[in-house]
């Protein structure tokens, strides 16, 4: 069980290697959830601002803001864009089946967990290699 009292992160990097595998197939030109925004602005908030044609999202995992870039990318794709999405398994949830599974063209599931980099509840930096 999850410390409720340790300051869990959502500033989480997708490893070079799953991502570039990703980004040969569908070359990237936007990424609306860029990591280490100390400071997002009005002109950088990924919920705010027009997307690219191609886009990668990988946004934060707590729920709200994951809900709210799920949404915001139905809202792009819906324009004609192709928007990747990297989220957590939870198949259980009414976002799965009441906004992703009806709006997705394609769903994958990755076998294992990917390791992903960032600073963990003790602030240690963690690159999983």
């Amino acid at each position: 069980m999850k410390n409720r009292n340790l300051n869990h992160s959502d500033n989480w990097s997708t490893p070079k290697e799953f991502y570039n595998k990703l980004n040969d197939e569908f070359n990237f030109d936007f990424d609306p959830c860029p990591l280490n925004e100390n400071e997002i602005t009005p002109e950088k908030n990924g919920l705010l601002i027009e997307w690219g044609q191609k886009n990668y999202i990988n946004p934060p995992y707590n729920r709200k803001l994951k809900e709210a870039f799920v949404i915001k990318a139905i809202e792009e794709s819906n324009k004609g864009k192709l928007c990747v999405m990297l989220l957590p398994v939870s198949t259980s949830t009414k976002l799965f089946h009441d906004i992703i599974k009806p709006n997705a063209n394609e769903i994958r599931f990755i076998k294992g967990r990917i390791k992903f980099i960032g600073i963990n509840t003790k602030g240690e930096l963690v690159d999983n290699k």
